[in-house]
């Protein structure tokens, strides 16, 4: 999920709506709705915890980018897997712990990366010259500037698709659209993916799209 050009963006979601005048539905029951499926619960969660859970996040990675990616991903595990809530915590409780795994997860990853990095470059590539070094630079430049073009609804979907590697069923399933309207949007969005980095000046072998 890139801010700026978010490709799952925070205001998806709508804030907390009422069943009833003077009758707010309570967290658990969401959750046990969102088991069975219903994505109007799902926003109603969102609206209600995802400042909480971001700004736990922000904490926890020092990385606003990071933390609003993380957040997408938080609420997705929950639309997959609202069924495993046993209620022995409060919803709130539950979340939070859902982020700190992520988080953790993330901050171990890029730590390793790092590491990776660092042993890369102690190693003397000929071919790793500066110049190298900049055009991937600018490629991934180009590949973000590209991204942004793209409509929400395709940089959604390649989001979901090629960056969180998600399944077409699984894309659909979260989005709340047939998965035949996934391919659509994935077939357009490559198609013009394509036009752009061509007229970029970008070979699309470059990239992974």
């Amino acid at each position: 999920m890139q801010i700026g050009d978010t490709l799952y963006s925070t205001s998806r979601f709508s804030t907390p709506t009422r069943l009833a005048i003077g009758a707010v539905i309570s967290d658990e029951t969401l959750v046990a709705s969102i088991a069975d499926g219903d994505r109007n619960s799902l926003e109603t969660l969102y609206g209600r915890h995802h400042t909480r859970v971001h700004r736990f996040l922000i904490r926890l990675t020092d990385n606003e980018a990071v933390a609003e990616e993380i957040v997408n991903e938080v609420f997705l595990e929950v639309w997959r897997h609202a069924d495993r809530f046993k209620a022995k915590s409060q919803v709130a409780t539950w979340l939070i712990a859902i982020a700190r795994n992520k988080g953790l997860t993330e901050l171990r990853r890029r730590r390793e990366e790092q590491l990776d990095d660092n042993l890369a470059a102690a190693i003397e590539d000929p071919a790793d010259s500066p110049t190298s070094a900049m055009d991937r630079q600018d490629r991934s430049t180009i590949l973000h500037r590209c991204l942004a073009n793209l409509s929400p609804q395709h940089r959604e979907v390649i989001n979901l698709v090629y960056y969180q590697e998600k399944k077409i069923e699984e894309a659909a399933r979260f989005i709340g659209a047939p998965i035949n309207t996934i391919k659509t949007r994935m077939f357009y969005a490559r198609g013009h993916m394509a036009e752009l980095l061509a007229k970029a000046g970008v070979d699309r072998a470059w990239v992974t799209i």
